[in-house]
């Protein structure tokens, strides 16, 4: 008798085999195959099956104001991608049979790929309990909650992250020595950073913090300031420090958003990327940084909102360093007090002339571009953290920022440990710069000039905010700092009215707005009260 060869020869790297048959039983086997491990580098995440994959033809050197992609990503398995892992690590088949030449009959076992119906029943659950949780993608090592170091590449299974290192990072000591630790301090004080031209020493102290921040993200759990990178001048290494953390942690470029849907949009899109880094880059100088949608962010865990081109809702991780750079830039609304400023000062016309043979490192732009820099910068970051934990990791006890204390006390604390003065010592600057609160102020100290405690409706107030005619002249009383809409128009008596109310007990430097009913108490008064 002779046999027929089979119809497919199986690979020869040892794979699982899976024996499947009617459409039930193929669904059945599958799922339990991959519950058990049958594809590597497989994880769930919110419910999805997702495979890590490495990202071919990325851009290996961008330049600091460029993406700096992570080297893999985390990719939603669909029917499509399961038929392909199957087919290159598993051993899919059915058993057949045929009859002989001399009339009888033999099985067989035929490859075969499931039909995507079948891929797809099988992708459709939610829960897979067997299947290790991925929690995140993270471009460098970061500090575990228990105060160790997460550094070796690939999944960690106690904190559910995965290291997907940007540059090869030699193992970094648990106890580093104090010389290592010294050296640590005066290479990123004395080389790497010496010659920004730092405002104030609170702006290098702000910056080391953000530069460390996405270390000690999960150790602090905290949320984390939005970060705003701005200069006088053109040219003063704006774009150089925020593609610092971006080079060492995976950063996204992006263009602002000057509407908040537009902007909501972004950041959505933003975060199904794995980068640990955004950063809206050059704004417009003067740009005013007022966004509901961007203070929401900042002091959400995490973020929710419709899918892009579906009509789900989706909740992601909020884990990422956000960041915006460009020249005198100011904040608005909420910002202010969920900013953390970083403003450089070059005194001079022509920046981008300054004698780079003098620097600590020349042409830094380029260098921080190298992979063996980047790998240098983030060993002395490091060393810098350990020696910070194993000391205890003391804390900043005393300060506070709103929602981000434990942040601000971590960092603080940490800085302190390593003997560099000024954290958040400009917070008050960033005020300063908070457009709304300037404009209200004003409005405010204008009006108590005016009318002193007078109570008025917002009808008188608005008449009173009217130019008075002197002759063939107008005389604005208030010069110029009664309030006005977006527009940048006086406001009518009702919108007035809402405005003010809005406001009212809440103080604008040393002036405050108070309220309550008229003689015949038909109408709201107004009044302001100043406390120096």
């Amino acid at each position: 008798m002779t046999t027929p060869p089979p119809a497919t020869n199986p690979p020869t790297s040892n794979p699982r085999r899976l024996k499947v048959g009617s459409g039930p039983e193929t669904i059945r086997v599958l799922k339990a195959a991959l519950g058990t491990g049958a594809l590597p580098d497989t994880y769930v995440s919110g419910g999805a099956l997702v495979h890590m994959e490495t990202v071919s033809g990325s851009q290996t050197s961008p330049a600091a104001d460029e993406d700096s992609p992570l080297p893999v990503t985390a990719s939603t398995i669909t029917p499509a991608t399961l038929a392909g892992l199957l087919a290159e690590h598993a051993y899919v088949h059915r058993v057949r049979s045929r009859k002989t030449s001399d009339g009888g009959v033999e099985t067989f076992e035929e490859e075969v790929t499931p039909p995507r119906e079948i891929l797809a029943s099988v992708l459709a659950g939610k829960t897979w309990p067997d299947v290790p949780p991925l929690r995140g993608v993270i471009g460098a090592p970061v500090l575990r909650r228990d105060g160790t170091l997460l550094q070796r590449p690939g999944y960690d299974p106690a904190t559910g992250l995965y290291l997907a290192s940007k540059v090869a990072l030699p193992p970094v000591p648990d106890e580093p020595t104090p010389e290592q630790v010294h050296t640590a301090r005066d290479f990123l004080l004395n080389r790497f950073l010496r010659d920004f031209p730092w405002s104030s020493p609170a702006d290098r102290a702000n910056y080391i913090a953000l530069l460390v921040t996405p270390i000690l993200r999960h150790f602090t759990r905290s949320l984390t300031p939005f970060a705003l990178i701005d200069a006088t001048m053109p040219a003063s290494g704006k774009s150089i420090l925020t593609g610092g953390p971006g080079m060492l942690y995976g950063q996204r470029v992006i263009p602002w958003a000057y509407t908040e849907e537009e902007l909501r949009k972004s950041i959505t899109a933003v975060l199904a990327e794995q980068v640990g880094v955004v950063v809206w880059d050059n704004l417009a100088e003067g740009t005013v940084i007022d966004s509901a949608t961007l203070a929401l962010l900042v002091t959400a865990g995490v973020w929710s909102d419709r899918q892009l081109g579906a009509s789900r809702n989706i909740a992601t991780v909020n884990d990422r360093l956000w960041m915006a750079t460009g020249n005198n830039l100011q904040v608005g609304g909420d910002m202010a007090s969920r900013t953390v400023r970083v403003h450089l000062d070059p005194n001079m016309p022509r920046p981008e002339q300054r004698d780079q043979s003098r620097f600590g490192i020349p042409h830094l732009d380029q260098w921080i571009t190298v992979p063996a820099n980047q790998m240098t910068v983030l060993w002395h970051l490091l060393v810098l953290v350990l020696d910070w934990t194993r000391r205890g990791a003391p804390r900043a006890d005393t300060m506070a920022m709103r929602q981000f204390t434990p942040w601000a006390q971590a960092l603080g604390g940490f800085l302190a440990h390593h003997g560099i003065d000024g954290f958040l010592a400009n917070a008050a600057e960033v005020r300063d710069i908070d457009e709304d609160e300037t404009r209200w102020r004003a409005f405010l100290a204008c009006w108590h000039r005016l009318h002193g405690s007078q109570p008025m409706t917002a009808a008188e107030l608005r008449r009173s905010g009217e130019p008075e005619r002197i002759g063939p002249d107008e005389h604005d009383p208030w010069d110029g700092q009664f309030i006005t809409t977006h527009t940048g128009r006086p406001p009518n008596v009702l919108a007035l009215g809402r405005l003010l109310t809005g406001q009212v007990g809440r103080w604008r430097g040393d002036y405050v707005i108070r309220c309550a009913k008229n003689d015949r108490g038909d109408r709201n008064v107004f009044w302001v009260e100043h406390h120096a």
